[in-house]
């Protein structure tokens, strides 16, 4: 283990021999560090936080703080974070409430750039890229294979389906559907994200279905213009075979704040 003279380690604390604490670096007494991980130098870790191996947390970050939510009233909650996470400049995460489960959670192999932030509650899956100054509100849901440019915004409770793409500067207030390209001044559902699809390589055959899919969920047709969108992806779960349209039909179905409209291009 590596701690510098200056840095800080309350009683209680659990750290891992070879992790590296840097200088001006804070850690509470509930806090628990998995092995290989780096606190470059001006970290603050509070609260009961956990974090997993290998992780590099750059300056300023400050992980485990209880939530502003003004219900919050100082019960025990907790917040978790994974294995190989790249958690940049200026970082924030918030331990979860009782109003939710009590906890918030982040996964593995994700990358937080310098001021995003991750509030209360939230349920952060893993291979995620999320961009400078973008924040997560409370109660959000991103799934795996995440991207998220820079300076956009994330409404409470919202969901953001796998593989998805969210463009830069964009407000998201409705649930952003898998392997769906979002972007706007508000969020407009703008296709399919192809070019995350063929990096991640998918099939060119699923591709395609999924493609045919989204026309039918989300553009006006003869087949399906007299359609609730409701009965569309009923309609899709039903007649298709391949899980991805299957996952994509069941995230519209179990909406609860809604999905991001459709806006054609062309």
């Amino acid at each position: 283990m590596s701690i510098h003279p200056t840095a800080i380690i309350e009683t209680g604390a659990k750290v891992a021999k070879d992790v590296v604490i840097g200088p001006y670096c804070t850690i509470g007494a509930n806090v628990k560090i998995g092995a290989g991980t780096r606190l470059v130098s001006h970290v603050v870790v509070t609260g009961h936080t956990i974090i997993g191996k290998n992780n590099v947390i750059y300056p300023f970050a400050s992980l485990g703080q209880p939530s502003p939510d003004r219900k919050y009233k100082g019960e025990e909650a907790t917040l978790t974070i994974g294995d190989n996470n790249d958690i940049r400049e200026g970082v924030t995460m918030h331990i979860g409430t009782a109003a939710d489960k009590g906890t918030t959670s982040v996964g593995s192999n994700n990358l937080f750039m310098a001021g995003s932030h991750v509030a209360h509650d939230c349920v952060v899956g893993s291979n995620i890229i999320i961009a400078n100054y973008t924040q997560l509100a409370g109660h959000v849901e991103i799934a795996d294979n995440v991207t998220i440019g820079g300076l956009s915004g994330i409404h409470q409770h919202v969901r953001v389906g796998a593989h998805s793409i969210i463009g830069g500067h964009t407000a998201v207030d409705y649930d952003v559907p898998p392997y769906a390209s979002v972007s706007g001044r508000r969020a407009m559902l703008k296709g399919l994200n192809l070019v995350g699809l063929r990096r991640r390589g998918f099939e060119k055959t699923t591709i395609r279905e999924l493609d045919a899919a989204y026309d039918f969920l989300f553009d006006e047709t003869a087949e399906n213009e007299d359609m609730p969108l409701t009965e569309r992806a009923d309609k899709l779960k039903r007649r298709s075979k391949l899980r991805e349209v299957k996952e994509l039909a069941d995230f519209v179905l179990n909406t609860h704040r809604g999905v991001t409209a459709y806006e054609d291009d062309e």
